[in-house]
């Protein structure tokens, strides 16, 4: 087999700036057919709900259905299912779900809790959070089973305090596969149904006869399940549209190559678009990890999807310094970036955008995809430069409390009266003006 052409790049050469924006720069322009396709299909299950699902289900599943109550799964089958995956699988889902949930917890004793104070004059003044009232997680079924996505989004709604949280996965041929079953049991899924695609977007949106609408929508899935998200957003919330996964890793020549290689690998396994990026300083570095791209790759089962991600859209990158590799990597503000240094504590100071910043030789991207406890939903596409990674928070919703004491109207209604009057609201000024003294 041929070496694998992974473009090398520069930071002292003089177009680094424009082959940096060209390594970047991905399509996001809707394809029209799928678009028109999807506009097709939601408007179809707002009108027909519980008919259009299972005409759908029947024609892109496989699955025929005398009713959509025959897609869902009894809560009983998804705890039967513990018993029917491995011991092994069920230890590490019970120990990946113990970690992750865990975490958020943390994460809600951090910024999920409300709050309130009084100033001088007696007004109360506080933040009231409270969980949405139901959440649907949407979990890929088609060319392979995600259990961890399962975790990954329906632990932080548990914990949130979300009553009812939704999910909904395509069984292609009517295949349910135990260990996404026995995930949903694990995270604690109240409802679930074996129905996919743009037609489960629509019915958790609108609400169908049997599937209930819920009030967010969270969770990956191909371009017409991207596509429905974007345009059922306003309807309900949704966590984010994510694009092809990306890794970065930040070397300083420490990590054995192959540790590296396999990283890289790790991304671009998952589709021809991913993206896998190394920055190093270190040019003979950059050679060793390029050998080892070569010599490990015939041996990995997904190796020509690997190829085409890695020659199409992977790269390795000579800089100046770390401190440089530091400064390139908030410009792409990747979705997972592994700090492969010997220590990583100094730089990690200097990285301000990222979904998530992995520290060390031994943390792997892929520990963190699995099991280490923060959520693998991560912003894509540089987006970490003003996103953050699915959590807690976005399963809550934050009230303003304000309760304003007759000696604090005497203080607050001569200033709103002013602005109002300013801005021509007359009823505004009058409002504040009524509860005034004298």
């Amino acid at each position: 087999m041929n070496g694998v052409k992974v473009r090398r790049l520069s930071t002292a050469d003089a177009g680094f700036d424009a082959d940096l924006q060209a390594l970047k720069h991905w399509s996001a322009e809707d394809d029209a057919a799928i678009e028109q396709r999807v506009a097709d299909i939601l408007a179809d299950v707002r009108t027909r709900g519980d008919a259009a699902v299972l005409a759908y289900t029947a024609r892109f599943d496989g699955v025929q259905a005398a009713s959509v109550a025959a897609l869902e799964i009894p809560q009983a089958e998804l705890h039967a299912a513990l018993d029917l995956v491995t011991p092994a699988q069920r230890r590490a889902l019970q120990a990946a779900a113990d970690r992750v949930r865990r975490y958020h917890e943390r994460q809600l004793e951090a910024c999920g809790r409300s709050w309130q104070y009084r100033d001088e004059d007696g007004t109360l003044l506080g933040q009231k959070v409270t969980p949405l009232d139901r959440v649907g997680i949407y979990v890929p079924g088609g060319k392979a089973a995600y259990p961890s996505s399962v975790l990954m989004n329906a632990i932080p709604a548990h914990v949130a305090g979300v009553p009812d949280i939704v999910m909904v996965v395509p069984t292609p041929r009517g295949e349910r596969n135990p260990l996404v079953l026995a995930a949903a049991a694990v995270a604690g899924v109240h409802r679930a149904f074996t129905v996919g695609g743009a037609q489960a977007v629509g019915a958790l949106a609108y609400g169908t006869a049997t599937i209930p609408a819920v009030d967010k929508i969270t969770g990956p899935g191909n371009a017409y399940v991207a596509s429905a998200k974007r345009r059922v957003f306003g309807q309900v919330g949704i966590d984010m549209i994510a694009g092809p996964s990306e890794i970065l890793v930040l070397a300083d020549g420490s990590t054995p190559a192959d540790w590296v290689a396999m990283d890289l690998f790790s991304q671009a396994e998952h589709d021809e678009l991913a993206q896998s990026i190394l920055l190093c300083p270190d040019a003979a570095y950059l050679d060793a990890v390029q050998r080892a791209i070569d010599r490990l790759l015939p041996d990995m089962p997904r190796r020509d999807v690997i190829r085409a991600s890695l020659e199409g859209r992977g790269a390795l990158i000579l800089t100046r310094d770390m401190d440089e590799a530091c400064e390139i990597s908030n410009r792409i503000a990747p979705e997972h970036l592994e700090v492969s240094a010997s220590q990583p504590e100094r730089w990690e100071p200097l990285l301000r955008h990222a979904g998530a910043i992995f520290l060390g030789a031994y943390t792997s991207e892929s520990l963190g995809d699995y099991c280490a406890g923060p959520n693998h939903v991560l912003p894509t596409s540089g987006t970490a430069r003003f996103s953050s990674p699915l959590g807690v928070y976005d399963f809550q919703k934050r009230s303003s409390l304000i309760g304003v004491s007759e000696a604090g109207a005497q203080v607050l209604g001569p200033i709103a009266a002013e602005l109002a009057h300013g801005e021509g609201l007359q009823a505004h000024a009058r409002a504040a003006e009524l509860r005034l003294k004298g």
